[in-house]
């Protein structure tokens, strides 16, 4: 039901119960009161009827309403329920938030009427009930006040509500969007590789087919090994997803002799050195400067044909800095997702990558990965 035919109700039920009331005396303003006839029964349905305007337009339907009553009483007609639709129309000024409007309000009717009873002839008869009218209009303002704010309190808790609901679905999304981002560069770095592998000796393989078939064994052990890494990778990387713990991928720097094995064995001159006291990184740390040798790796195997590599890790206690270096001839090929994988690998563990043609020649990926104190 809307508004509108609420108040309509509330203004019918207003003339009802003032009609009904005043009828039964069930209050009583003194000796001077005068039988109700038409012309205080109009004065009571303009005062309720007021009511039916309460919220559209409520300081007018309260000065309507609170002219009717200040005209019924100042008729010496009997009851005091006469100022009830001006009291509701004050309590809902102040819970819309309307405070001065309904003091004024609330003022203006306690003025006239205690006015007419300093004017009347006799002192106000001991049970009067219109002596409690300053009390009631009191006490409708504070109670619009504690109405509304007691919406406003549930208001913003309503909002709070739907904020953290929008907070979370956010969250939500973005955590997917990572999840994804990480797969792809997982199934990219590890299969990428592998694969790559694989290519350089399938193409070895078919070169010495004819020539030098006896070392046609060797390449196709190399692509027998190659596609158990990669299938060991994927198995790692599945069952992590079925898991649901990123950290659970085994991938670090200890992985890296066989990471260069594999790659000699496609062909690489692989040179491995470790400078500085090796010491256990943080397993996201581990993962991204294993993942950024590994890409790089691969990049040379696709883009600089046979060449010379220089693998270097650092170790500080702050830091450890990778860098993959080699010389061969710059690759034609066009801007791939390796080199945007790899830095955002560091940058996602807060450090940074550099990557570009070295000053001798060749090409130079340098990984700088912070380490955190212990706490």
């Amino acid at each position: 039901m809307d508004g509108r035919k609420t108040d309509a109700l509330v203004a019918a039920g207003a003339l009802t119960a003032i009609v009904g009331g005043t009828y039964a005396n069930l209050s009583w303003t003194g000796p001077l009161e005068r039988p109700l006839d038409a012309a205080g029964l109009t004065l009571i349905t303009v005062s309720a009827l007021s009511l039916a305007f309460r919220r559209a337009a409520p300081l007018a339907a309260g000065i309507v309403a609170a002219v009717a009553g200040v005209a019924y009483y100042a008729a010496h007609y009997p009851g005091v329920f006469a100022a009830g639709p001006v009291l509701a129309c004050i309590y809902t000024l102040a819970a819309l938030g309307r405070r001065r409007a309904a003091i004024w309000l609330s003022a203006g009717l306690a003025t006239a009427v205690y006015g007419l009873m300093a004017l009347a002839a006799d002192d106000p008869a001991a049970g009067n009930a219109m002596t409690l009218l300053s009390g009631w209009l009191v006490a409708m303002v504070v109670v619009g006040e504690v109405t509304r704010g007691r919406r406003a309190y549930l208001r913003a808790v309503e909002q709070r509500a739907e904020e953290a609901e929008r907070t979370r679905e956010e969250a939500a999304l973005r955590r997917a969007g990572e999840e994804r981002l990480w797969i792809a560069q997982e199934l990219h770095d590890s299969l990428t590789h592998s694969i790559s592998v694989v290519n350089v000796q399938v193409a070895l393989a078919m070169e010495l087919l004819d020539r030098r078939p006896e070392r046609v064994r060797e390449s196709l052990a190399a692509i027998k090994e190659s596609g158990h890494e990669a299938m060991r990778e994927l198995r790692a990387t599945l069952g992590v997803l079925r898991q649901g713990d990123p950290d659970g991928v085994e991938a670090g720097l200890s992985r890296l002799p066989r990471l260069v094995s594999r790659a000699e064995g496609a062909g690489l001159r692989v040179a491995h050195t470790v400078s500085g006291d090796p010491y256990a990184l943080p397993p996201e740390v581990d993962r991204a400067a294993y993942r950024i040798a590994q890409e790089a790796l691969t990049n040379v195997l696709r883009h600089a044909g046979a060449a010379a590599v220089t693998l270097a890790v650092e170790y500080d206690p702050s830091r450890v800095v990778l860098r993959v270096e080699n010389d061969g001839e710059p690759g034609t090929a066009g801007p791939g997702m390796g080199l945007i994988g790899m830095r955002e690998r560091a940058v996602a563990v807060g450090g940074s990558l550099t990557a570009g043609p070295g000053d001798d020649g060749g090409f130079t990926v340098r990984a700088e990965l912070p380490v955190p104190a212990p706490s």
